[in-house]
């Protein structure tokens, strides 16, 4: 079974929110189906899209694991964001979260140092 994966973000703004994200992801977005969507792929069939979804912002949460946490987070600190919060859990496992201009939340995730 071939697994493909697009999750969403609704955005108020969407001009503001795809200048944020371009800075989070750090390129401009993959493709755009429409005037009102920005696609990134973050790995090979893995996307992550905004949408322009008046009133339903500020809801979604999503984790992404990433090999290099803290070089994931360098760069996206040198591109001008700073992350809402950092934890650790019992395990190691590592979190750093991010919230966009309406409230939605994205975490990277990494294993033990």
């Amino acid at each position: 079974m071939a697994v493909v994966l697009f999750a969403g973000i609704p955005v108020n703004d969407y001009s503001v929110a795809l200048t944020w994200y371009e800075r989070l992801f750090g390129a401009p977005p993959t493709f755009f189906p429409n005037d009102t969507e920005a696609v990134w792929e973050l790995a090979e069939h893995r996307y992550v899209y905004v949408e322009h979804r008046p009133g339903r912002a500020g809801h979604a949460l999503h984790t992404v694991f990433v090999d290099d946490l803290d070089g994931h987070v360098a760069g996206i600190t040198g591109r001008g964001l700073e992350p809402s919060s950092r934890e650790t859990y019992a395990n190691g496992v590592r979190k750093v979260t991010y919230h966009d201009p309406d409230g939605n939340e994205i975490g990277f995730g990494g294993g033990p140092v």
